[in-house]
Protein backbone atom coordinates (compact mmCIF):
# COMPACT_ATOMS: atom_id res chain seq x y z
CA UNK A 1 0.00 0.00 0.00
CA UNK A 2 2.92 2.72 0.70
CA UNK A 3 4.70 1.44 -2.44
CA UNK A 4 0.68 2.31 -4.53
CA UNK A 5 0.26 5.72 -2.46
CA UNK A 6 3.52 6.74 -3.67
CA UNK A 7 2.84 6.10 -7.25
CA UNK A 8 -0.66 7.65 -7.47
CA UNK A 9 0.83 10.46 -6.08
CA UNK A 10 3.54 10.58 -8.51
CA UNK A 11 1.29 10.36 -10.98
CA UNK A 12 -0.74 12.65 -9.53
CA UNK A 13 -3.49 10.60 -9.74
CA UNK A 14 -6.38 13.51 -8.42
CA UNK A 15 -5.71 15.08 -12.07
CA UNK A 16 -7.55 12.38 -13.65
CA UNK A 17 -10.11 15.11 -13.12
CA UNK A 18 -8.64 16.50 -16.65
CA UNK A 19 -9.99 14.48 -19.05
CA UNK A 20 -12.63 12.33 -16.93
CA UNK A 21 -15.39 14.83 -16.87
CA UNK A 22 -15.66 15.12 -20.95
CA UNK A 23 -16.08 11.32 -21.25
CA UNK A 24 -18.88 11.35 -18.32
CA UNK A 25 -20.29 14.35 -20.78
CA UNK A 26 -19.78 12.31 -24.00
CA UNK A 27 -21.56 9.63 -22.36
CA UNK A 28 -24.70 11.72 -21.65
CA UNK A 29 -25.25 13.12 -24.50
CA UNK A 30 -24.79 9.92 -26.64
CA UNK A 31 -27.14 8.47 -24.46
CA UNK A 32 -29.79 11.37 -24.38
CA UNK A 33 -30.08 10.97 -20.57
CA UNK A 34 -28.44 9.09 -17.61
CA UNK A 35 -26.39 5.60 -19.00
CA UNK A 36 -26.64 2.51 -18.13
CA UNK A 37 -24.82 2.46 -14.61
CA UNK A 38 -22.67 -0.35 -15.68
CA UNK A 39 -21.15 1.42 -18.62
CA UNK A 40 -20.51 4.45 -16.73
CA UNK A 41 -19.08 2.26 -14.22
CA UNK A 42 -16.58 0.32 -16.88
CA UNK A 43 -15.84 3.89 -18.42
CA UNK A 44 -14.83 5.08 -15.05
CA UNK A 45 -12.26 1.67 -15.06
CA UNK A 46 -11.51 2.51 -18.42
CA UNK A 47 -10.39 5.81 -17.87
CA UNK A 48 -8.69 5.46 -14.40
CA UNK A 49 -6.72 2.26 -16.24
CA UNK A 50 -5.66 4.98 -19.43
CA UNK A 51 -4.91 7.91 -17.34
CA UNK A 52 -2.86 6.04 -14.82
CA UNK A 53 -0.98 3.47 -17.27
CA UNK A 54 -0.21 6.85 -19.80
CA UNK A 55 1.48 8.94 -16.91
CA UNK A 56 3.39 5.96 -14.97
CA UNK A 57 4.76 4.83 -18.44
CA UNK A 58 5.87 8.76 -18.59
CA UNK A 59 7.59 8.14 -15.68
CA UNK A 60 9.08 5.38 -16.58
CA UNK A 61 10.20 6.97 -20.33
CA UNK A 62 11.01 10.65 -18.61
CA UNK A 63 13.35 9.08 -15.41
CA UNK A 64 16.40 10.01 -16.78
CA UNK A 65 15.46 13.46 -18.22
CA UNK A 66 13.31 13.90 -14.87
CA UNK A 67 16.54 13.20 -12.56
CA UNK A 68 18.48 16.06 -14.60
CA UNK A 69 16.27 19.03 -14.12
CA UNK A 70 15.85 20.69 -11.22
CA UNK A 71 12.42 20.97 -10.95
CA UNK A 72 11.77 17.24 -11.42
CA UNK A 73 14.36 15.78 -9.57
CA UNK A 74 12.63 14.73 -6.26
CA UNK A 75 10.12 13.15 -8.38
CA UNK A 76 9.97 9.06 -7.13
CA UNK A 77 11.76 7.61 -9.56
CA UNK A 78 14.96 9.69 -9.75
CA UNK A 79 14.90 10.56 -6.50
CA UNK A 80 14.85 6.74 -5.51
CA UNK A 81 11.50 6.52 -3.46
CA UNK A 82 10.23 3.50 -6.20
CA UNK A 83 11.74 1.06 -8.11
CA UNK A 84 11.04 0.96 -11.38
CA UNK A 85 9.86 -2.47 -11.43
CA UNK A 86 7.15 -1.60 -8.99
CA UNK A 87 6.24 1.17 -11.77
CA UNK A 88 6.49 -1.26 -14.47
CA UNK A 89 3.75 -3.78 -12.09
CA UNK A 90 1.38 -0.83 -11.88
CA UNK A 91 1.87 0.51 -15.82
CA UNK A 92 0.77 -3.13 -17.04
CA UNK A 93 -1.86 -3.53 -14.61
CA UNK A 94 -3.40 -0.28 -15.52
CA UNK A 95 -3.11 -1.18 -19.33
CA UNK A 96 -5.27 -4.21 -18.32
CA UNK A 97 -7.84 -2.35 -16.51
CA UNK A 98 -8.15 -0.26 -19.77
CA UNK A 99 -7.88 -3.57 -21.90
CA UNK A 100 -10.64 -4.59 -19.24
CA UNK A 101 -13.22 -2.07 -19.45
CA UNK A 102 -13.17 -2.01 -22.82
CA UNK A 103 -13.74 -5.13 -23.75
CA UNK A 104 -17.05 -5.02 -21.40
CA UNK A 105 -18.56 -2.27 -22.91
CA UNK A 106 -18.72 -3.69 -26.18
CA UNK A 107 -16.42 -5.20 -29.33
CA UNK A 108 -15.33 -1.70 -31.00
CA UNK A 109 -14.20 -0.37 -27.89
CA UNK A 110 -12.16 -3.63 -27.46
CA UNK A 111 -10.74 -3.89 -31.01
CA UNK A 112 -9.65 0.07 -30.46
CA UNK A 113 -8.13 -0.42 -26.86
CA UNK A 114 -4.49 -1.24 -28.51
CA UNK A 115 -4.81 2.15 -30.81
CA UNK A 116 -5.61 3.91 -27.53
CA UNK A 117 -2.80 2.16 -25.76
CA UNK A 118 -0.37 3.37 -28.09
CA UNK A 119 -1.08 7.27 -28.44
CA UNK A 120 -1.48 7.65 -24.76
CA UNK A 121 1.90 5.94 -24.29
CA UNK A 122 3.41 6.74 -27.59
CA UNK A 123 3.22 10.50 -26.19
CA UNK A 124 5.74 9.78 -23.70
CA UNK A 125 8.26 9.86 -26.78
CA UNK A 126 7.33 12.58 -28.59
CA UNK A 127 9.24 15.64 -26.97
CA UNK A 128 12.80 13.76 -28.20
CA UNK A 129 11.73 14.61 -31.87
CA UNK A 130 9.08 16.90 -32.60
CA UNK A 131 7.39 20.43 -30.90
CA UNK A 132 4.64 19.26 -31.51
CA UNK A 133 4.23 17.23 -28.87
CA UNK A 134 1.52 19.24 -27.14
CA UNK A 135 -0.94 18.21 -30.01
CA UNK A 136 0.15 15.10 -29.17
CA UNK A 137 -0.88 15.01 -25.37
CA UNK A 138 -4.07 16.37 -26.90
CA UNK A 139 -5.09 13.81 -29.00
CA UNK A 140 -3.88 10.98 -26.14
CA UNK A 141 -6.67 13.01 -24.00
CA UNK A 142 -9.30 13.61 -26.63
CA UNK A 143 -9.94 9.52 -27.31
CA UNK A 144 -11.74 10.03 -23.53
CA UNK A 145 -15.04 11.85 -25.22
CA UNK A 146 -14.70 9.15 -28.20
CA UNK A 147 -14.46 6.63 -26.39
CA UNK A 148 -17.15 7.09 -23.98
CA UNK A 149 -19.13 7.81 -27.05
CA UNK A 150 -18.30 4.71 -28.50
CA UNK A 151 -19.31 2.69 -25.60
CA UNK A 152 -22.46 3.95 -24.78
CA UNK A 153 -23.86 4.14 -28.93
CA UNK A 154 -21.66 2.20 -30.95
CA UNK A 155 -20.63 3.98 -34.36
CA UNK A 156 -18.87 7.18 -34.35
CA UNK A 157 -20.86 10.48 -34.76
CA UNK A 158 -19.94 14.12 -35.88
CA UNK A 159 -20.49 15.10 -32.06
CA UNK A 160 -17.78 13.37 -30.11
CA UNK A 161 -15.40 14.29 -32.39
CA UNK A 162 -16.50 17.73 -32.30
CA UNK A 163 -15.60 17.18 -28.29
CA UNK A 164 -12.36 15.55 -29.33
CA UNK A 165 -11.35 18.17 -30.93
CA UNK A 166 -12.28 20.66 -28.46
CA UNK A 167 -10.27 18.39 -25.60
CA UNK A 168 -7.49 17.98 -28.33
CA UNK A 169 -7.36 21.61 -28.64
CA UNK A 170 -7.77 22.33 -25.10
CA UNK A 171 -5.17 20.31 -23.88
CA UNK A 172 -2.56 21.41 -25.94
CA UNK A 173 -3.24 24.79 -24.96
CA UNK A 174 -2.60 24.62 -21.22
CA UNK A 175 0.55 22.02 -21.77
CA UNK A 176 2.24 24.66 -23.74
CA UNK A 177 1.84 26.87 -20.68
CA UNK A 178 2.84 24.32 -18.79
CA UNK A 179 6.27 24.18 -20.88
CA UNK A 180 7.30 27.25 -20.87
CA UNK A 181 8.81 26.33 -17.33
CA UNK A 182 11.65 24.28 -19.06
CA UNK A 183 12.69 26.48 -22.06
CA UNK A 184 15.86 26.25 -21.03
CA UNK A 185 16.38 23.00 -19.75
CA UNK A 186 14.89 21.62 -23.32
CA UNK A 187 16.90 23.73 -25.17
CA UNK A 188 19.94 22.77 -23.21
CA UNK A 189 19.33 18.94 -23.48
CA UNK A 190 17.89 19.25 -27.50
CA UNK A 191 14.01 18.20 -26.00
CA UNK A 192 11.48 20.37 -28.52
CA UNK A 193 8.52 22.29 -27.21
CA UNK A 194 7.00 25.05 -28.54
CA UNK A 195 8.14 27.18 -26.01
CA UNK A 196 11.68 26.29 -26.87
CA UNK A 197 11.11 26.72 -30.85
CA UNK A 198 9.10 29.95 -30.70
CA UNK A 199 9.78 31.35 -27.43
CA UNK A 200 7.33 32.09 -24.69
CA UNK A 201 5.81 35.50 -25.34
CA UNK A 202 4.93 33.95 -28.76
CA UNK A 203 4.08 30.16 -27.20
CA UNK A 204 1.27 31.88 -24.87
CA UNK A 205 -0.21 33.70 -28.01
CA UNK A 206 -0.26 30.41 -29.66
CA UNK A 207 -1.76 29.01 -26.42
CA UNK A 208 -4.34 31.75 -26.31
CA UNK A 209 -5.21 31.17 -29.88
CA UNK A 210 -6.04 27.58 -29.54
CA UNK A 211 -8.22 28.18 -26.51
CA UNK A 212 -10.49 30.64 -28.56
CA UNK A 213 -10.76 28.07 -31.44
CA UNK A 214 -11.79 25.64 -28.42
CA UNK A 215 -14.48 28.09 -27.00
CA UNK A 216 -15.78 28.11 -30.95
CA UNK A 217 -16.04 24.35 -30.88
CA UNK A 218 -18.26 24.54 -27.78
CA UNK A 219 -20.83 26.73 -29.37
CA UNK A 220 -21.00 24.37 -32.14
CA UNK A 221 -22.12 21.60 -30.02
CA UNK A 222 -25.44 22.54 -29.06
CA UNK A 223 -26.33 22.78 -33.45
CA UNK A 224 -25.24 19.21 -33.13
CA UNK A 225 -27.27 17.95 -30.02
CA UNK A 226 -29.91 19.44 -27.82
CA UNK A 227 -28.74 21.18 -25.30
CA UNK A 228 -29.48 24.72 -24.08
CA UNK A 229 -29.17 27.14 -22.03
CA UNK A 230 -27.07 25.46 -19.08
CA UNK A 231 -24.83 24.14 -21.54
CA UNK A 232 -24.26 27.71 -22.45
CA UNK A 233 -24.17 28.95 -18.88
CA UNK A 234 -20.96 26.35 -18.69
CA UNK A 235 -19.53 27.67 -21.73
CA UNK A 236 -19.66 31.27 -20.34
CA UNK A 237 -17.98 29.91 -17.58
CA UNK A 238 -15.13 28.47 -19.31
CA UNK A 239 -14.48 31.57 -21.23
CA UNK A 240 -13.87 33.98 -18.11
CA UNK A 241 -11.55 30.72 -16.65
CA UNK A 242 -9.42 30.86 -20.02
CA UNK A 243 -9.30 34.66 -19.62
CA UNK A 244 -8.45 34.62 -16.08
CA UNK A 245 -5.50 31.68 -17.00
CA UNK A 246 -4.02 33.83 -19.93
CA UNK A 247 -4.24 36.37 -17.34
CA UNK A 248 -2.43 35.11 -14.37
CA UNK A 249 0.77 33.75 -16.76
CA UNK A 250 2.54 36.27 -18.78
CA UNK A 251 6.26 35.94 -20.17
CA UNK A 252 8.04 37.19 -17.45
CA UNK A 253 5.92 36.17 -14.82
CA UNK A 254 5.38 32.05 -14.68
CA UNK A 255 5.39 31.94 -11.00
CA UNK A 256 1.57 30.90 -11.65
CA UNK A 257 1.72 27.98 -13.79
CA UNK A 258 0.76 25.45 -11.56
CA UNK A 259 -2.51 27.34 -10.87
CA UNK A 260 -3.42 28.23 -14.78
CA UNK A 261 -2.41 23.75 -15.24
CA UNK A 262 -3.85 22.09 -12.54
CA UNK A 263 -6.61 23.93 -10.82
CA UNK A 264 -8.47 26.05 -13.58
CA UNK A 265 -8.48 23.21 -16.23
CA UNK A 266 -9.42 20.81 -13.52
CA UNK A 267 -12.50 23.59 -13.36
CA UNK A 268 -13.02 24.10 -16.86
CA UNK A 269 -13.79 20.16 -17.31
CA UNK A 270 -15.65 19.98 -14.12
CA UNK A 271 -18.33 22.93 -14.99
CA UNK A 272 -18.66 21.88 -18.39
CA UNK A 273 -19.83 18.73 -17.34
CA UNK A 274 -21.78 19.45 -15.19
CA UNK A 275 -23.78 21.84 -16.76
CA UNK A 276 -24.14 20.09 -19.72
CA UNK A 277 -25.61 17.14 -17.73
CA UNK A 278 -28.10 19.70 -15.85
CA UNK A 279 -28.96 20.44 -19.79
CA UNK A 280 -30.05 16.86 -20.47
CA UNK A 281 -31.53 15.90 -17.19
CA UNK A 282 -33.78 18.82 -16.34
Amino acid sequence: MKKLRIILEMIKFEHTVFALPFAIMSAFIASGGIPEYSKLGWILVAMVGARSCAMAFNRLADAEIDSENPRTAMRAIPAGIITKAAVWVFTLISAGLLVVAAWRLNRLAFRLSPVALAVIMGYSYTKRFTSLSHFWLGLALSISPVGAWIAVKGPFDLTPIVLCCVVLLWTAGFDIIYACQDVNFDKKHGLHSIPARIGIRWALWLSSALHIIAVGLLFCIPLLTELGVFYYIGVGIVVCIFIYEHAVVKPNDLSRVNLAFFTLNGMISLVLMALSIADILI
